[in-house]
């Protein structure tokens, strides 16, 4: 039973990561006034895969988290800071 609730509780910190890394990579688009559509172009990713990004959807291998990162020149742990 304690397994379970920790799992639980894993659950819910992967679920906020990717509503933090949703919004920050939201937030660093809008203040590039960028449109989804660019942004996918530039990172060669497909641009739905930007918009379930964006909506903490996905899972996100770390070579994606790095090339986002490296495109906005930003830190990898700027991803997941809570503004």
């Amino acid at each position: 039973m304690i397994i379970a609730h920790n799992w639980n509780m894993s659950q819910d910190n992967v679920l906020s990561n990717r509503i933090i890394l949703a919004t920050n990579v939201k937030r660093l688009r809008s203040k590039s006034k960028i449109r989804r559509e660019e942004l996918s172009l530039a990172l060669g990713f497909d641009n739905s895969y930007i918009s379930k990004l964006e909506k903490g959807k996905i899972n996100i291998t770390i070579d994606k988290l790095s090339i986002i990162a490296d495109y906005f020149n930003v830190d990898l742990v700027d991803l997941f800071k809570k503004s």
